[in-house]
């Protein structure tokens, strides 16, 4: 929903505990004894009819006999009570409440939804937020606050863990506590009914006391909602998360997939989403942690090559193999470092590679100085240093050397100190200089992967897409009329001409077919697409035609088809007596020699929309299994890096006897099969297979296509809102210049750049409230060509200039909070295109896309000098006004209600 009042949950200045009691097993004397423990600040006020005096705290009868309103409320009282004691809440003016009661997970599924639906009548969220119900509460230790039924509390620190399980809230505590590490916020979410993880990420993704998020996670209920708050938390902070996966699946899973037996997919989908949305998946609790605490640092590895540095051999090798079975890369040094380590050492006294085998009694300053060596060697991505214990060695003096000598080192250095006791002293020593420190190598080694995976997805989310091809203009029309008539004559599926009429559409290259319905109609079908051709079995009880032999190729001749046809019947009224025939496909053969097998395929998950899949292809697909995933919409980047995470794209790329595959073929074919599944909602599932790809293209030889009746625009199912081309429109400006007003895309970070430089100085510190640096790197402009739709938009006027070339003129930006009650802009006009009216239009479109979203109010500021902006704002019936926090600022208000739009 939004992070409207969530302030009442996790800053409350007095806290209301209802259904409170004296029974020490009962949850309202625990959370009572915990919020006293814990020593916060505000009023604590009981409620119950059953006792004075609660935790050492006089009681209260009811809500309305409250001193006063509290800004939260832990209701402890049975479920079927809450809805009164919400409805009493309401009238005093209480924001948030948490519903720990019991008789949520007695209730069957109906009833569950009648409560719940009861229960947000009445709350109205977001007048009073919600979490719960079957909630252990909340922890925030920056407040002394524990509103929850922990069986301790923790230690303030910088990391937030958000919980869809009671159990993994009760165990991470444990497991923080033995490790010493503190929370900026513990959150148990429960059942969910308005509080969600999109909302916590919002709050969370802004707040200065948290440094990185992790996030326990089973289910997720609204896709869009989540993926939205996932993304634009990630960029501000380190997100993590963990899920179970196929266990959980096979578990919860959807109905149908039961049916099936197929979970894989399911978490599949999860981890794609995950990395789509720029977080880091880590396998289990220690992995959270030890991820949380590498990312947590400000300093970064941008690639998988690690080298390390030990006293130990065995360790060293133990943790280079760890780094192989990840997927890592050791280091290699370079010779000029080897012949500096050689000069500390001693020429025979290490090993000359990597691991760096140093003599087992080194002394710390050895290590420092073998240390500075390699942070000066460019060809690692960071450095891990081991230390074994030995009698002779003093473990924390050699760690002081290398915190002495790691002060002001930018490079990314991870340390793992094996053993106890002293070791533990020499951990505390790097804790304390928030150098990243773990218990043993396969752990540091992990932490470094993982930082490196966190970092790709980052890049994925900052990573300019290659251009579409231009001329790519799908014939939407004929796609829809396809499937319309099928539909209205009641079917569920496209025969397989109509698949590749489709297709062909959408610019995919097909082999011809026909269908037939006799042995004759098959002949007549050859004669007329030309021989060779192949004929296959149509039956809707045999899914797989080759199974039973209905399948053959590369007939030549009318003879061969006829005979082929009559073959076909033969064996499958033999081995499919139940089977109905509908006849056969006829299909010119597409000769292909040395072609890979691939295959394209799209469903529709329950939760996430539209989901793609690549892989390997042919007759053994099922078997070899050789697949990845991702959601729609896609770009030639992240088309290409969904081919990558095949096994098949290391044979795509060349053999000594097979030239390359033309890999953009292969991306663009998956584009179009992303829009197509966008333009064409009724479609439910594609399947390309096989599909050709060599370095003369691609070709679709098997096509299927399913439907269903859907209303509503396709970009509705998908998860991350695809680009909005409804919302282009032309202009002439009042020198006649024509002009496109689009909302901006990835692909224009080139002609952005260009036009932030030719915007004058007086513009920009207009535009950034001071001098800004004109200076802007990839990761500047990403943030403001690389949108989400759903909640931001850049509309941008774009003209050819007299080199027929694209330029920017102009921008106009909205931002809008996610419950949609208001939306902030900013706009700025290229300093040579003042004058010709294209800043009223750019004000103009912003306005009427505002409006046509339902935003309750636009707002904006500007700098009192700049009386240009508060003109044109005044010119759309904006209020302006003096900013009360600063002198130098005006604020604009625009009611949406009266604007004219």
């Amino acid at each position: 929903m939004s992070v409207t009042n969530l302030q009442y949950l996790f800053k409350p200045r007095s806290v209301a505990v209802i259904g409170a009691t004296n029974d020490p097993r009962n949850a309202g004397n625990i959370v009572m004894r915990n919020i006293m423990a814990g020593g916060f600040m505000g009023p604590v006020m009981p409620v119950s009819s059953e006792a004075e005096a609660i935790a050492g705290v006089l009681t209260h009868p009811s809500v309305k006999h409250l001193p006063k309103t509290p800004d939260l409320a832990i209701v402890c009282s049975p479920l079927d009570e809450v809805p009164e004691i919400i409805h009493s809440l309401k009238e005093r003016g209480t924001r948030g409440a948490v519903l720990m009661g019991a008789g949520f997970a007695a209730m069957n599924r109906e009833e569950r939804q009648d409560i719940k639906e009861t229960i947000l009548s009445i709350a109205n969220p977001p007048d009073i937020r919600i979490i719960g119900p079957k909630s252990l509460g909340f922890m925030v230790p920056s407040l002394n606050l524990n509103a929850s039924l922990a069986h301790s509390d923790v230690a303030p620190g910088k990391v937030a863990f958000i919980s869809q399980s009671d159990s993994l809230f009760a165990t991470v505590l444990d497991w923080a506590r033995a490790k010493g590490i503190g929370f900026s916020h513990m959150i148990a979410l429960g059942s969910r009914i308005d509080v969600s993880f999109s909302d916590i990420l919002d709050y969370l993704g802004s707040d200065p006391l948290t440094r990185s998020i992790m996030l326990y996670v089973e289910s997720i209920k609204d896709a869009r909602e989540f993926m939205s708050a996932a993304r634009a938390a990630s960029r501000n902070k380190p997100v993590l998360v963990i899920r179970p996966g196929q266990a959980l699946d096979t578990v919860l899973g959807d109905l149908k997939l039961r049916e099936t037996g197929d979970h894989r997919l399911v978490d599949a989908v999860y981890d794609v989403a995950f990395r789509r949305a720029g977080m880091l998946r880590v396998e289990n609790i220690d992995g959270l942690f030890d991820a949380a605490q590498t990312l947590g640092t400000p300093k970064h590895v941008f690639g998988k090559k690690l080298a390390i540095l030990t006293n130990g051999t065995s360790a060293g090798i133990l943790a280079a193999d760890r780094l192989l079975a990840g997927g890592g890369e050791l280091a290699k040094l370079d010779e000029t470092t080897i012949n500096a380590i050689s000069e500390v050492l001693g020429e025979d006294n290490w090993s000359r590679s990597n691991p760096v085998d140093i003599p087992f009694n080194a002394d710390g300053k050895d290590y420092a100085q073998v240390l500075k060596l390699l942070l000066k060697d460019k060809n690692s991505n960071g450095i891990l240093v081991m230390h074994v214990p030995w009698t002779a060695q003093p473990d924390v003096e050699v760690a002081e050397a290398l915190r002495d000598a790691l002060k002001r080192v930018k490079r990314m250095v991870l340390t793992a100190w094996l053993g106890s006791g002293t070791a533990e002293e020499a951990r505390e020593t790097f804790r304390r200089a928030d150098i990243p420190t773990y218990d043993s190598p396969t752990q540091a080694v992990r932490a470094f992967l993982y930082m490196a995976e966190y970092l790709r997805n980052q890049e994925l989310l900052i990573e300019t897409p290659d251009s579409l091809p231009s001329d790519f203009f799908p014939d939407t029309n004929t796609a829809r009329e396809i499937v319309s008539k099928a539909l209205e004559q009641g079917r569920e599926s496209l025969t397989e001409p109509e698949a590749k009429d489709i297709l062909a559409s959408y610019g995919v290259p097909v082999v011809e077919t026909r269908i037939a319905v006799s042995a004759k109609e098959a002949v007549i079908a050859a004669d007329k697409l030309g021989y060779p051709v192949a004929i296959k079995l149509r039956s809707p009880q045999v899914p797989q035609p080759y199974d039973v032999g209905g399948v053959l190729l590369d007939l030549e001749t009318p003879e061969r088809v006829w005979e082929g046809a009559a073959s076909i019947l033969a064996r499958c009224t033999r081995e499919r007596p139940d089977a109905y025939i509908e006849g056969f496909t006829v299909q010119k053969m597409g000769r292909r020699p040395g072609a890979h097998e691939l295959f394209i395929s799209a469903n529709v998950d329950p939760v996430f929309g539209p989901v793609l899949a690549f892989g390997h292809g042919g007759m053994a697909r099922e078997m070899i299994q050789d697949k990845a995933l991702t959601l729609p919409p896609l770009s030639m980047s992240l088309a290409k890096e969904l081919v990558g995470r095949t096994r098949i794209a290391t044979l795509l790329k060349g053999t000594p006897s097979q030239p390359p595959v033309d890999i953009d073929d292969i991306c663009l074919t998956l584009i179009q099969i992303s829009q197509l599944f966008i333009d064409v909602p009724q479609i439910t599932s594609i399947d390309i297979n096989p599909f050709y790809a060599d370095s003369e293209g691609v070709l679709a030889l098997g096509g299927k296509i399913a439907i269903a009746p859907f209303e509503g625009h396709g970009e509705k199912r998908l998860a991350i809102r695809p680009y909005p081309r409804e919302l282009e429109e032309c202009v002439i400006l009042k020198n006649g210049r024509k002009v496109t007003i689009r909302p901006i895309r990835p692909e224009d970070e080139d002609t952005h750049r260009a036009f932030l430089a030719q915007l004058s100085d007086e513009d920009l510190r207009l535009r950034f409230f001071g001098v800004v640096q004109r200076d802007f790197d990839h990761k500047d402009i990403a943030r403001f060509t690389q949108i989400d739709y759903d909640r931001e938009m850049a509309f941008i006027a774009t003209s050819m200039n007299e080199n027929g070339e694209p330029e920017t003129l102009g921008v106009m930006r909205t931002n809008t909070r996610p419950d949609n009650s208001e939306a902030e802009f900013a706009i700025v006009v290229r300093s040579d295109q003042k004058g010709a009216g294209l800043g009223s239009v750019l004000f103009h479109k912003g306005i009427r896309y505002t409006q046509d979203r339902g935003t309750k109010q636009l707002t904006g500021q500007t700098m009192v000098e700049n009386k240009a902006m508060q003109g044109l704002s005044k010119k759309f019936g904006f209020k302006i006004m003096p900013d009360p926090h600063d002198e130098d600022l005006v604020d604009m208000v625009l009611d949406m209600e009266k604007a004219d739009g």
